[in-house]
């Protein structure tokens, strides 16, 4: 059943995830709508009229996210781990040439030290209130197309940063889905612990943040049907709750992993790359039942594409940028052979 089945399937994600979210909840389609054959959908038919590629078991599309999750049918995916952009300034293409030549923009170039030249880092601090409101409406608008897509019980779990965070979960909020938790990723980062600016001298005992040593990404869920259990959607949707460890240990929201190694840099030169060690987990406990369709649709160089390719599940990226588009397609393959060693135990899928 196609989203044709309760109306007609308009053209802009905004109006769709609107439309179809009040249709359900107006008409009690919840029992009735055959979810669970949308999500058996073969991936590469969710490519719909986009440019797109297969790589193994994945598919990746050059779209943008919004529009593409918006237009698929309701239900075609079981979990979302994704390292949004932010959608404010830092990615605009005018950002990104500055920063491509050195110039920063909202782009901070951080000192090379210890013979290793730093990746550029966003200045979130630098946003205004329009901004920062721009951004809770872009949140809450995603959040509303990705339950959308979602099955019932679906989990999101998204990268985040201690200054943007409460921001950003209150937005997914709104936008329709329930916060869970937050996995920590303990990093150490050279965000934050700076002296106040052009005043470095006069105030030398002063930081203006602390230090970055952590990096939260929030964990969301699409509400379960009134009444319905978890056990009662693992069974009818397969999801609904996290993916235990292989022992049987529960998933820990403490993950001590460090910076993305030199090598998988090399293979993906993107500013805001993941480490496979870190992606490999998140993906790893997305799907509870260890079946399913995993999606980024805020794909990048494709490394939470890659991290599903290298456990063995199916998953779907989207890109909007024709440059990452391109570069995902040339990194999934050899990032998903990285060999990695794993935080939580037992993890080794073979490698």
């Amino acid at each position: 059943m196609r989203l044709s089945a309760v109306g007609p399937v308009p053209k802009r994600a905004r109006c769709e995830a609107k439309g179809v979210g009040n249709c359900l909840r107006r008409e009690g389609l919840w029992a009735t709508i055959e979810l669970m054959s949308l999500a058996k959908t073969e991936s590469g038919d969710l490519a719909l009229d986009y440019t797109h590629a297969e790589l193994g078991k994945a598919v990746i599309l050059h779209a943008d996210c919004l529009e593409w999750l918006g237009r698929i049918p309701a239900g075609s995916i079981h979990g979302i781990v994704t390292d949004p952009p932010y959608g404010v300034k830092e990615y605009e293409f005018d950002q990104i040439e500055k920063r491509g030549n050195g110039n920063g923009g909202i782009w901070r170039i951080p000192p090379s030290f210890d013979g290793s030249n730093r990746q550029p880092l966003p200045r979130f601090t630098a946003l205004n209130e329009k901004e920062r409101r721009q951004l809770y409406r872009f949140f809450a608008e995603w959040a509303k197309v990705a339950g959308h897509a979602l099955l019932p019980g679906g989990h999101v779990i998204l990268a985040c940063n201690s200054f943007l965070a409460q921001l950003v979960y209150a937005a997914l909020v709104e936008g329709g889905l329930e916060f869970r938790g937050q996995i920590i990723r303990i990093v150490r980062t050279l965000r934050g612990g700076d002296r106040p600016k052009n005043a470095e001298e006069e105030f030398p005992g002063v930081c203006s943040l602390p230090r970055g040593a952590y990096e939260p990404w929030g964990v969301f869920r699409k509400p379960l049907p009134p009444g319905m259990t978890v056990s009662e959607c693992l069974r009818k949707f397969g999801v609904g709750g996290l993916r235990r460890l292989p022992e049987g240990l529960p998933f820990s929201d403490i993950l001590d992993i460090g910076r993305t190694p030199k090598a998988e840099k090399e293979i993906a030169p993107h500013p805001s790359l993941k480490p496979q060690a870190l992606l490999r987990e998140l993906v790893w406990t997305i799907l509870p039942l260890g079946e399913g369709l995993v999606c980024d649709p805020f794909m990048g160089s494709g490394s939470t594409i890659a991290a599903a390719e290298a456990i063995g599940y199916r998953s779907i990226g989207v890109e909007k940028y024709e440059s990452y588009y391109h570069l995902a397609s040339s990194s999934i393959v050899p990032l998903s052979r990285v060999p990695v060693e794993r935080d939580q135990m037992g993890l080794g899928f073979g490698l």
